[in-house]
């Protein structure tokens, strides 16, 4: 039997933008952008919850808790595509690699059991306000936070482990953004179906469950909202809900897209701008969303620039 063509890998290429070469400064500096307003935007947030008594509810611990998440999955993302594109080298050492696949599942992973667990709070919140303080209240606000971060860890460490027990072929070049699931798994020789099923298995676990129990919960609240007095109570409820809906759809709608189609339709191209919406748009956006929209929030952000 022919020995087979294998390489053991020390190291993967990520291409990202290669094909943009004339605007490579251009996307440094937009992504720098980026990357600085998550930052400043998602920890103005995360301040003002923690030092407002006015904000210090389960719904504000909750948007706190999903701020700080955010800023530690583009963190994952952005400062190595930003010194890629400042020093040109694409070059990532293959434990780097795998180390960055791990946190970004586990991140992404926390983020959809977190926005979960915000839609269970605006639920209780206008479906059952009575059960409201007992239901929520500071102990299983915890344990649900707590929860998120931590129950999707063995199971993303697993998936990572046994992506990087693969074979790969002579080709080190992921033509991604970063290192995600399929590119690596199209370097990876031999039959892959076994992993690929995983793959699928996971995203149900971690997307498409946590997806269809938001839309329980905004099914219920919506029939609740309907049956409210015409007035602000009604409008008031409309217009937080809608702002958690914005960002789900944002997040969930780029994530099942990409995880849960079939392999044969994954394009390079396509694929990069989708993780681009779920790792880099959604927090960008989540301080918009949520403060521009929020009448409390803007009222404090008001106070503190008095001068």
């Amino acid at each position: 039997m022919g020995e087979e063509n294998l390489t053991i890998m020390e190291e993967f290429v990520i291409l990202g933008f290669y094909e943009l070469p004339n605007i490579q400064d251009l996307l440094f500096g937009i992504f720098t952008v980026i990357y600085l307003s998550i930052l400043m935007g998602n920890g103005l947030i995360i301040v003002i919850t923690k030092t407002d008594p006015a904000l210090h509810t389960p719904m504000y611990f909750f948007l706190g808790n999903f701020s700080f998440l955010e800023i530690c999955y583009t963190s994952v993302i952005l400062p190595r595509m930003l010194m890629n594109f400042w020093s040109q080298n694409r070059n990532i050492s293959f434990v780097a690699c795998a180390v960055q696949l791990c946190f970004l599942l586990i991140l992404g992973g926390t983020e959809c059991f977190l926005l979960a667990v915000m839609a269970y709070d605006r639920y209780v919140a206008i479906c059952k306000p009575l059960y409201y303080p007992v239901l929520m209240n500071q102990k299983v606000c915890i344990q649900l936070v707590v929860g998120s971060w931590i129950c999707g860890i063995p199971v993303e460490i697993g998936q990572t482990f046994q992506i990087f027990s693969l074979s790969f072929c002579d080709s080190n070049k992921i033509n991604h953004v970063f290192c995600d699931i399929f590119p690596l798994l199209k370097l990876a020789c031999g039959v892959t179906s076994i992993n690929e099923l995983f793959v699928y298995a996971v995203s149900v676990l971690f997307l498409t469950v946590p997806f269809l129990l938001i839309i329980w919960s905004y099914v219920n609240i919506i029939t609740t909202i309907l049956n409210l007095p015409v007035g602000m109570k009604r409008s008031k409820a409309f217009s937080t809900c809608s702002s958690h809906l914005i960002v789900v759809t944002l997040f969930f709608g780029s994530g099942i897209i990409t995880y849960l189609r079939p392999k044969s339709t994954h394009s390079p191209g396509i694929d990069k701008v989708l993780s681009l919406f779920y790792t880099i748009v959604t927090p960008m956006f989540n301080p918009l969303i949520y403060g521009l929209r929020n009448k409390d929030v803007i009222n404090i952000i008001r106070e503190l620039c008095k001068p």
